[in-house]
């Protein structure tokens, strides 16, 4: 019998984002290293534009608008929304409650 996993919930992108209150961002060269320091997970950014949209999660009314600021194309926008996904599931980044 074959194992089957739940789909993952979309990407809220119009949803308010920011990044988690115990996750240290340190830009790099190469991108940026995320360590959260409750789950103590290692995370590498590989794209800078990648750590732009992070940087500007917190400002924006939301994650699209992030992506927008950071120079994110339309053709872009579905790898981003990934990469985001990805964050959001290792709680790099969580939802903001108040605006």
């Amino acid at each position: 019998m074959p194992l089957t996993t739940a789909a993952r919930p979309a990407f809220d992108l119009d949803g308010a984002w920011t990044v988690h209150a115990q996750v240290s961002v340190r830009p790099e060269r190469f991108g940026a290293l995320l360590y959260h320091f409750g789950t103590r997970r290692l995370s590498f950014l590989k794209d800078p534009k990648l750590l732009a949209v992070l940087e500007g999660l917190a400002a924006a009314p939301s994650a699209r608008a992030a992506c927008e600021r950071a120079g994110v194309t339309a053709d872009e926008l579905p790898s981003y929304r990934a990469a985001l996904t990805t964050l959001a599931g290792s709680q790099m980044i969580s939802e903001r409650t108040s605006p």
